[in-house]
């Protein structure tokens, strides 16, 4: 079947005018409920839908259920960047976008209820709410709802995320491959997100015949913050040998980098002379104290838009089957981690003014910070 736009089919078929059709084809909000469904209905029967461009949005009412952290960037910069794409990506279409704060693990199902029945209501998103049943509520509703960092145990919704075991994986990859044995990972478990990262760390080391000790090779701490990174990384150095300290630390945030930075300086260990330092993030410090900060790069605004391509989907497609899409990380490479030569254990050098840093220079800061 031919799957033009057939306005003038369309428009005989409803008893509505051309230029009513071609606005509800071309997602304007100046028409009625009854006049959109009538069309939207005889264009799929029609097969028009099914070739319809993915940047035609068919929608014009579209609400967004986050944790309350993530409307504040001082709180959650990650989560608060995806609602900022989101917005972006619908900024050149009549959508209406309106928010709805839900607990993270437990949701109010009579507030989530509340906007799902609202009739301008026309499709959600759940940007990392954990309660399945609030998953269960979404998946049951005629309405289309698309998951963002979270996922559905039922497999029932579609959702878009970072792969996060791939990403883990990739991160302590690199570390390997630029000759680190020793490395010491700092992360915040809050979330079965991190939980995913750590396991791709652990595959990692199996793979390079390595044993992961929780006890001797990661320290975990109960945020992303620099202060909370500093003060535990400080506490552990404070007690570990300096003759078996890690060649690398592998953070699990850039503000968690930056807290591990500031108390290696601190104690007068070098990044990266003494000491590399990766960070799992890279899109909010990519340079700490004149270091610049080697990282992979988490995906987060493409989350939102293809968080809209796949609401597109299934109002175009509502019974087609549904899955996750993972996004994979991106390695920058910058100057926080040096190699290590195979088969020679690392042992500090000390800089030199044609170095990384210039050595006046290096001791002016150290002087600077002390005081």
């Amino acid at each position: 079947m031919e799957k033009k736009l057939r306005i003038t089919d369309i428009a005989m078929l409803t008893g509505f005018s051309a230029s009513t059709v071609s606005r509800v084809l071309a997602g304007k909000a100046n028409t009625s409920s009854r006049a959109r469904e009538k069309i939207l209905a005889c264009a799929k029967q029609l097969g028009v839908m099914d070739g319809m461009a993915l940047g035609r949005i068919l929608l014009n009412n579209l609400v967004i259920f986050a944790p309350q952290r993530a409307f504040d960037e001082r709180t959650d910069i990650f989560y608060f960047r995806i609602i900022q794409s989101i917005s972006k990506t619908l900024s050149h279409y009549e959508v209406r976008l309106r928010y709805c704060v839900l607990d993270e693990f437990d949701s109010s199902s009579s507030k989530f209820l509340a906007y799902m029945n609202e009739v301008d209501t026309q499709a959600a998103i759940l940007l990392g709410i954990d309660d399945p049943h609030i998953h269960d509520l979404a998946a049951d509703y005629l309405k289309p709802c698309v998951m963002i960092n979270c996922y559905d145990r039922r497999m029932r919704l579609p959702t878009v995320s970072p792969d996060h075991k791939k990403i883990g994986i990739l991160a302590s990859q690199f570390l390997f491959e630029m000759g680190h044995r020793r490395i010491m990972t700092v992360m915040c478990l809050r979330r079965y997100t991190m939980e995913l990262r750590l396991a791709g760390i652990k595959e990692t080391w199996e793979l390079h015949n390595q044993n992961f000790e929780y006890e001797r090779d990661l320290l975990t701490i109960n945020s992303f913050s620099a202060k909370e990174a500093e003060e535990k990384v400080g506490e552990w150095l404070d007690m570990v040998d300096r003759s078996i300290l890690p060649t690398a630390f592998l953070a699990g945030g850039d503000f968690i980098a930056a807290g591990i930075i500031n108390a290696l300086k601190k104690r007068n260990i070098r990044v990266p002379q003494d000491v590399s330092v990766m960070s799992i993030d890279g899109f909010n410090l990519a340079t700490i104290e004149d270091v610049s900060l080697t990282a992979v790069h988490v995906p987060r605004d493409e989350l939102g838009a293809e968080a809209i391509h796949m609401l597109q989907q299934r109002i175009v497609r509502p019974d087609a089957t549904t899955g996750a899409l993972l996004l994979y990380g991106k390695l920058v490479i910058r100057d926080s981690v040096r190699r290590i030569r195979s088969g020679k254990e690392f042992t500090p050098q000390p800089v030199k003014g044609d170095g990384l840093y210039d050595a006046q220079l290096f001791v002016s800061h150290l002087q600077k910070s002390s005081g």
